[in-house]
């Protein structure tokens, strides 16, 4: 990109020349199954980012390799990252730093600190929750955002969430991320005490009527607290890159 913009100064091409090099220039064709953003990063702060469902293990290997810096790897489970993590040792010794979560399934590989743009909380209603969580703090983490987590302070014993909602508004968060299952209640609690961004996120844990997450999904949907944005069912992604969206435009 430097370079192109370079011989745009200089007047080697012009304007024209320049917009057609640079869309083309951020699309890397890997074979025929992949098509890399490369200048998702600089565009929206969040990395490349790999969902491994639906992919081999072979194919994963070979988008991380090409994409030559950060990238994000969801929905890896532990065994799958076993299966290759020998064959990412290339970029360890390229000075990039594998981070795995295993409770999260997502794995995280970096080779630079990232500039911090301000801090989010997240909150969930159960500690089932908290896998969906956790995806999400990963990912906030490594676009940039401080998170100030709650886990397992939802409906059953209201009394627990206080104290944490209080020191997020201390903290001065700007979006807090609020993850639940079963009714699904906790958001609409959430947005009634604050006057910031909530983001509520729908997960897949219940009995009955709530198993898949449904029943929280149109809980959260019907709302009658204003100010919350909701996001798919177990999308712990969705809803961090949301969260960053709003940062960055603050930031």
């Amino acid at each position: 990109m430097r370079e192109i913009l370079q011989k745009l100064i200089n007047g080697e091409i012009s304007a024209e020349e320049a917009e057609k090099m640079l869309k083309t220039s951020q699309i890397l064709e890997l074979e025929d199954f992949a098509k890399l953003d490369t200048g998702r990063d600089v565009r929206t702060g969040v990395p490349e980012t790999i969902f491994a469902e639906g992919k081999d293990d072979e194919e994963i290997v070979k988008i991380i390799l090409a994409s030559e810096g950060r990238v994000i790897v969801t929905r890896l489970q532990n065994e799958r990252y076993d299966a290759i993590k020998d064959d990412l040792t290339v970029l360890t010794d390229k000075g990039f730093k594998l981070e795995y979560n295993k409770r999260a399934n997502i794995l995280v590989i970096r080779d630079h600190e990232i500039e911090k743009i301000g801090k989010i909380g997240i909150i969930t209603a159960g500690t089932s929750d908290i896998p969906v969580a956790e995806e999400a703090r990963v990912v906030a983490e490594e676009a940039g955002c401080e998170v100030v987590r709650a886990y397992d302070v939802g409906v059953a014993g209201i009394h627990r969430l206080f104290s944490h909602v209080r020191k997020m508004i201390e903290e001065d968060v700007k979006v807090i991320i609020v993850v639940a299952g079963m009714e699904g209640a906790l958001p609409s609690v959430v947005a009634g005490l604050v006057d910031i961004p909530v983001v509520g996120v729908p997960t897949s844990v219940g009995y009955g009527v709530g198993e898949g997450g449904f029943t929280a999904l149109y809980a959260m949907l019907q709302s009658c607290a204003p100010g919350i944005a909701v996001v798919n069912i177990d999308n712990g992604f969705g809803a961090a890159v949301f969260a960053v969206t709003i940062l960055r435009s603050i930031h």
